[in-house]
């Protein structure tokens, strides 16, 4: 029986707890895996509610929520309060916490240490770190700790100096070399699903074959496992021009821009509030509030 048909005829909220089990039998099952990021409960919830197996809490937060320039200034405090917020508003989907530059790259001890406050603090059920062979003391460690973890390599926006921008890996032999021994190194470790981030289709494709994990692709083409996405780029959220791999599913921006100079153009004119949408003293309460003002009145007329 098939993971999709476990499910078949329930609601959204009726759906069975998406786990790390979930997510390989969906590999084993050739069942595409699905995965948005969501920073507070009303996305979320929506998130959630229509279906898609894993949230992420990206530390893309930085630039779509917060208004960072780039990943690198997030916080852990800041992504902690964001997936607290996830956290209350899923029941379904597997909620994945991204642990933010500067929390795992310098000291494992401390890396675990902050995957921990993602799942005792935040209400994670996993992480996510960037980084291939050099991250596998990590993953180690924290699957020790019973933390599940997800994998991301290729295109990392945190090693974005390293890299020198935000650029396409993987596009000559010597970056294919390097990428399928990342990606066979995490596999080995044990991660449960991994990103890949800005490769070639061709790369990705031979990586999704070459692994038993499940190949999340953003940026890398159809043949992966499944596939994710920052929520503001498919709504029209994140202020900037879109890279060419996102697709856009709507236009909240527009739809908030007008409801907002409605607004405006509603109380400038007297239109908002109307008589309907306030509040009336009861009969009562009324006639003797207007029978103290007819004495007031007539008080001061002597």
């Amino acid at each position: 029986m098939s993971v999709t048909s476990l499910n078949e005829g329930q609601g959204p909220s009726a759906r069975s707890k998406v786990t790390v089990t979930t997510i390989s039998q969906k590999k084993a099952q050739h069942e595409a895996v699905t995965c948005l990021t969501a920073y507070d409960y009303a996305t979320a919830r929506l998130v959630d509610e229509a279906g898609i197996d894993m949230i992420l809490v990206g530390d893309s937060l930085a630039q779509v929520v917060l208004g960072y320039e780039s990943t690198l200034p997030v916080t852990m405090e800041e992504m902690l309060h964001h997936t607290r917020a996830v956290r209350r508003a899923v029941k379904s989907a597997m909620v994945v916490g991204d642990m933010p530059y500067g929390t795992y790259q310098d000291d494992v001890k401390a890396g675990v240490a902050n995957a921990l406050r993602f799942v005792k603090e935040g209400g994670a059920e996993a992480v996510k770190i960037e980084g291939g062979r050099k991250r596998m003391e990590l993953v180690e460690r924290l699957l020790d700790a019973e933390i599940p973890v997800m994998g991301h390599i290729g295109l990392t926006p945190q090693s974005l100096h390293k890299m020198g921008g935000y650029r396409v890996q993987g596009k000559d032999l010597s970056g294919i070399e390097s990428l399928m021994k990342d990606a066979a190194a995490l596999d080995r470790a044990g991660v449960f699903s991994l990103v890949l981030e800005g490769v070639p289709r061709e790369v990705a494709a031979m990586i999704t074959r070459e692994v038993s994990t499940a190949t999340i692709g953003i940026g890398a083409g159809p043949d992966c496992d499944g596939q994710v996405l920052v929520f503001h780029d498919i709504v029209n959220l994140s202020f900037a021009a879109p890279a060419k791999f996102v697709r856009r599913y709507g236009d909240a921006a527009a739809l908030i821009r007008s409801a907002v100079q409605q607004f405006k153009t509603d109380v400038e004119s007297g239109g908002y509030p109307s008589d309907a949408e306030s509040y009336h003293l009861p009969k009562e309460t009324r006639e003797d509030l207007q029978a103290i003002l007819k004495r007031k009145e007539m008080k001061l007329a002597r």
